[in-house]
């Protein structure tokens, strides 16, 4: 087990907004991802807002709460000072995510006595003055706040950086038995599928990583899989990873020539999406997956920068991308390079057999959530490979009143960001639940009264008659309920793009006793079918 430096950023993307927003340090301030507070400030948990909090809970409790969006790029720009700092006093450093990196610990310690004998007081002596020297030398450098933590691996190290402690070699599972089952699920790691494990684990009265670690791995490999027995090894203060490591032969590496040479983040962006993919495509050739990624950059006047990110699980090509368009907006931003960018290399730090992802593509028998999600990644991926960027869309909910206007459709692996914002008030908005089949152009539809007399809606959004017959596609349903009407009013201060129509929900049955629900919009006079419910 390799003994682990832990160097931590408290709050990192709270700090990170905050310093490009040139925020005072008394104002509270908070960042949220899809509606919840992911990171916030100590002022602002003195005013009681918490992770995991939503938005509006949080402002509700801080009316003078200043809210950022996640925003991963900003995070790993900002950071990539603090990361050149650790690396002056300990070479070798392996960014985990942007808040947090790591270093061998026996390089930063040998230089100030020995790890061969943990116990003694000069080791720990050492150890306690190589985390000193990490925190002063962090603040003079780039006026943040840090925490060092020393342990046994990487799951303990951080856990240790969060404490500000140092763990003797081997006591690493003494220090880990009475923390809290949620440790597993760190907010700062958003991991959908540990929320879920750690759930199931309180449920079955699990409270601490040490009663979990008591269970036999055999007994948690049968009942919960493999990322459960993962979880269980860092539980128990063991390595978390497969036994497979080796470290790769060169002809793994990936080398991109630019030219011409790049300057602006946008073109960056652009050529680490390439890259990723070429080495991929390598690795996958070898039955390889990359878990340790070194990203390199030479300039056009020869300076060499290079940085290593750590991952816990296998990366996917978006993943790697991702990192290494973090990394070279950091550089380009933030290191005051003298030319562009003209040589990339990507080497594969560290791999694991690929036989490891092999999984269905869908969950099943024996299949996790997230093993499936991630072999739906990987499949989405190779189709835009084949097809192109848009043949594999995904859907964003945003804001707006009817369901067309509040899906908007992105290509695979672009960020999701809705078209309108979903907390802001939509008065007029459809009541859930929403139609399952959606028209992007609403069919045409009648919708008569007892009479056979069109239904009409007047001014006020009220129906001059009951309905009584909705005839769809040639097929006639009786009308045996509906709901509404909600007005729709629109830009009516534009005459050209004004909207002003009404929806109304209808359920009918056809002769043969069938039952169909439908979403009708009325606009310019006539009805139409806008959605179809399940």
């Amino acid at each position: 087990m390799l003994y682990t430096l832990a160097v931590w950023c408290p709050d990192w993307p709270v700090v990170a907004a905050s310093a490009e927003a040139a925020l005072l340090p008394h104002v509270p301030a908070a960042v949220v991802d899809s509606g919840e507070v992911i990171a916030c400030s100590a002022v602002a948990r003195a005013e009681g807002v918490r992770r995991g909090m939503r938005k509006r809970t949080a402002q509700g409790q801080c009316p003078e709460l200043v809210v950022f969006d996640h925003d991963e790029a900003r995070d790993t720009r900002l950071f990539e000072p603090v990361a050149a700092a650790v690396e002056e006093l300990a070479p070798g450093i392996e960014v985990v995510r942007a808040g947090l990196v790591v270093v061998a610990a026996q390089g930063p310690i040998g230089y100030f006595g020995s790890v061969e004998q943990p116990a003694e007081q000069p080791a720990a002596r050492a150890a306690e003055q190589v985390a000193e020297r990490l925190v002063d030398h962090i603040a003079v450098r780039t006026g943040v706040e840090a925490l060092v933590g020393f342990a046994d691996g990487l799951f303990a190290a951080t856990l240790a950086a969060h404490r500000g402690v140092i763990v003797p070699p081997g006591r690493s599972a003494d220090f880990l038995a009475p923390l809290g089952i949620r440790e597993l699920d760190h907010p700062a790691e958003r991991r959908a599928d540990r929320a879920d494990l750690v759930d199931l684990l309180r449920r079955l009265g699990l409270r601490t990583l040490g009663e979990f670690a008591a269970i036999p791995e055999r007994a948690v490999a049968t009942r919960f899989g493999r990322r459960a027995v993962l979880a269980h090894r860092q539980a128990a203060g063991l390595e978390q990873r497969p036994g497979s490591r080796r470290r790769p032969p060169p002809e793994l590496s990936v080398i991109r020539q630019l030219d011409p040479p790049v300057e602006r983040v946008d073109a960056a962006a652009f050529a680490a999406k390439g890259l990723a993919e070429r080495l991929h495509t390598v690795l996958a050739a070898h039955g390889l997956a990359c878990t340790r990624l070194g990203i390199q950059a030479t300039t056009e006047n020869g300076e060499q920068l290079r940085r290593v990110w750590r991952c816990a699980d296998p990366l996917t090509p978006q993943g790697t991308a991702d990192r290494v368009r973090w990394q070279l907006d950091g550089w380009l931003t933030r290191a005051r390079l003298t030319a562009g960018i003209q040589v990339l290399r990507l080497d594969p730090e560290e791999v694991v057999d690929a036989t490891a992802l092999q999984a269905g593509l869908w969950p099943g028998a024996g299949q996790d959530q997230g093993e499936a999600a991630e072999r739906a990644a990987r499949a989405m991926v190779r189709v835009q490979g084949l097809l192109g960027p848009d043949a594999v869309l995904t859907p964003v909910l945003g804001g707006g009143r009817g369901p067309v206007e509040r899906v908007r459709l992105v290509p695979w692996g672009d960020e999701r960001t809705p078209a309108a914002d979903p907390d802001q008030p939509w008065p007029g908005r459809l009541p859930a639940p929403s139609p399952a089949t959606v028209f992007p152009d609403p069919e045409p539809v009648a919708l008569v009264d007892e009479s056979g007399a069109d239904v009409v809606v007047t001014g006020y959004a009220e129906l001059i008659a009951d309905p009584h017959r909705i005839v769809h596609a040639g097929r006639t349903r009786q009308v045996i309920a509906w709901s509404g009407p909600w007005p729709v009013d629109e830009r009516w201060w534009d005459g050209t793009t004004a909207v002003r129509a009404a929806r109304l929900q209808v359920l009918g049955t056809a002769p043969d006793g069938e039952e169909q629900a439908f979403l009708l919009i009325r606009a310019g006079g006539k009805w139409a079918v806008e959605g179809v419910y399940d």
